[in-house]
C-alpha cells in the first residue's frame, strides 16, 4: 500500500528550499507482503543459505572472502566514479609500481580498510553509529573526501544532484544535519528492535532510510552499502561475510535512485523492496557459483600439477595453496614459502607460467610479479 506521506513529508526551511524529513522505521502503515514479495523473500533466503553452505565446501573460506571482498571494494568504488580495477587493487597491495594505475586506486584501498575494520568490530561492538562513523572515517582517510569531517555527522545541509545543482535544483535534499542525527539514532534502534519483520525486510528498509537521512557531507552511499552485509553478517544469517550487492545496484543503476525516490515521494516501500530482494537472490545465486567454481579450478589446477609438474608437485601444491591466500607472486615469495633456493623457486615459477596458471604482470626483467589469472578472473569478469 503505497501512501504519500508514509514516508516522511517535506518540509521548507528557512532559506526556502524543501528539504524531507523521514518518518521513523518500520512504514506505517505496515508494509504489505503479497504473493510476489513472499516468493522473492523466499527465494532471497534459500540463496542466502545455498550460499552459506557452498562456502563451507570451499578449501579454505576465509579466501573467498578475502577476493570477494575486494571485489566488493572495486564495484562499490566505481558507482562513486573511481576507475581503478581489481587488478589496480592487487598491484597497489603488493606495492607493484605502475604508472599507468589510477590515482583512485587508494580509496578502494580505503574502502577495503574499512571493511575489514568492520567485520573485526562486529566482535566487540553492535552495529551502530559509534560503528558507522568508524567505518566512515577509515573511508575517507587521506582521500577524495578528507577534508568532509571523516567520522563525523554533518554539520550542515547536503543535497543530491547531478554536478553542478545547488539547494534549489537538487533531485533530493535529505532532512536537516539536526533532524539527520536523530533519524539515524532512531534507525540503530530499529535495527536492533525485537519485532517480527524478517531480517532481509528489515535491512532492505533500513539501507533506504540509511540513503534518506544521508548523514556524512561525503561517502553514504558506500557505508550504506556496507551496512548490508555487516546487517546480515551479525544476524548471522551468512557465517560470513560474502553477500554485496553493489554490482546489482551498478547494473540497475538507474532503477536503483528510482526505487528509493518513490519511497519518500509516493511511500512505495513495497517496490523498493521487492527490488531489494530480487537483488539478495540474484547476487547469492552468482556468488555461490562463483564458489563452485573455485572448487573446480582448484582440483583442475591440482590435477594439471599431478600430471605436468613430475617431482615438483609436492612443492608446486604448496604454492597453489598460497596463491588462494595471495594471488600475486614473486619468485622471492615462492623461495620463502618453500624454502628453497631462488633458481629452483624461478624454475617452479615458470613451469606455473607454462601451465596457463601464472601471468608476469610488471614487463620487467628483474622483481618480476605474477598474478594467479584464472582465480582473479573468477573475480574480475563482472
Amino acid at each position: 500500500m503505497a501512501a504519500e506521506g508514509r514516508s516522511g513529508r517535506y518540509v521548507r526551511q528557512p532559506p526556502g528550499y524543501r528539504a524531507f524529513i523521514p518518518s521513523p522505521l518500520p512504514p506505517n502503515p505496515q508494509l504489505t507482503i503479497d504473493a510476489e514479495l513472499q516468493n522473492l523473500l523466499s527465494r532471497a533466503d534459500r540463496a542466502l543459505g545455498r550460499l552459506d553452505g557452498s562456502i563451507q565446501t570451499l578449501p579454505n573460506p576465509d579466501l573467498f572472502v578475502m577476493m570477494y571482498v575486494r571485489k566488493e571494494a572495486v564495484l562499490s568504488s566505481q558507482i562513486e566514479g573511481t576507475q581503478a580495477s581489481i587488478n589496480d587493487l592487487l598491484k597497489a597491495e603488493a606495492d607493484i609500481y605502475d604508472q599507468q594505475m589510477p590515482k583512485d586506486v587508494d580509496e578502494v584501498v580505503n574502502y577495503l580498510s574499512a571493511m575489514n575494520h568492520g567485520i573485526a568490530r562486529l566482535d566487540e561492538l553492535p552495529l551502530s553509529v559509534r560503528l558507522i562513523k568508524e567505518i566512515h572515517e577509515k573511508l575517507l582517510h587521506g582521500v577524495r573526501g578528507h577534508k568532509l569531517q571523516p567520522g563525523e555527522l554533518r554539520q550542515s545541509q547536503n543535497w543530491i544532484g547531478p554536478g553542478g545543482s545547488n539547494l534549489n535544483s537538487a533531485s533530493f535534499i535529505p532532512p536537516p544535519h539536526e533532524v539527520a542525527a536523530e533519524a539515524l539514532s532512531d534507525l540503530e534502534k530499529f535495527l536492533h528492535a525485537e519485532d517480527h519483520i524478517p531480517p532481509l525486510i528489515k535491512i532492505g528498509l533500513s539501507h533506504a532510510q540509511f540513503e534518506t537521512i544521508h548523514p556524512f557531507l561525503d561517502g553514504n552511499g558506500r557505508v550504506g552499502r556496507l551496512l548490508i552485509a555487516f546487517f546480515l553478517f551479525e544476524r548471522r544469517l551468512l557465517m560470513r561475510p560474502v553477500l554485496y550487492l553493489s554490482h546489482y545496484f551498478k547494473q540497475n543503476r538507474q532503477e536503483y535512485y528510482d526505487r528509493l525516490q518513490k519511497t519518500r515521494i509516493e511511500g512505495d516501500w513495497e517496490g523498493w523492496i521487492k527490488f531489494f530482494l530480487k537483488g539478495v537472490g540474484d547476487v547469492a545465486e552468482q556468488a555461490t557459483e562463483t564458489a563452485r567454481e573455485i572448487v573446480s579450478l582448484r582440483e583442475g589446477h591440482r590435477s594439471i600439477i599431478s600430471d605436468q609438474f613430475g617431482n615438483s608437485a609436492g612443492k608446486a601444491n604448496k604454492v597453489l595453496e598460497h596463491l588462494y591466500r595471495r594471488p600475486t607472486v614473486s619468485i622471492n615469495n615462492v623461495r620463502d614459502v618453500l624454502g628453497i633456493s631462488f633458481p629452483n623457486a624461478s624454475a617452479l615459477i615458470d613451469k606455473f607460467v607454462e601451465a596457463g596458471m601464472l601471468v608476469e604482470i610488471t614487463g620487467q626483467a628483474r622483481n618480476r610479479r605474477y598474478f594467479y589469472a584464472p582465480y582473479i578472473n573468477l573475480f574480475s569478469n563482472l
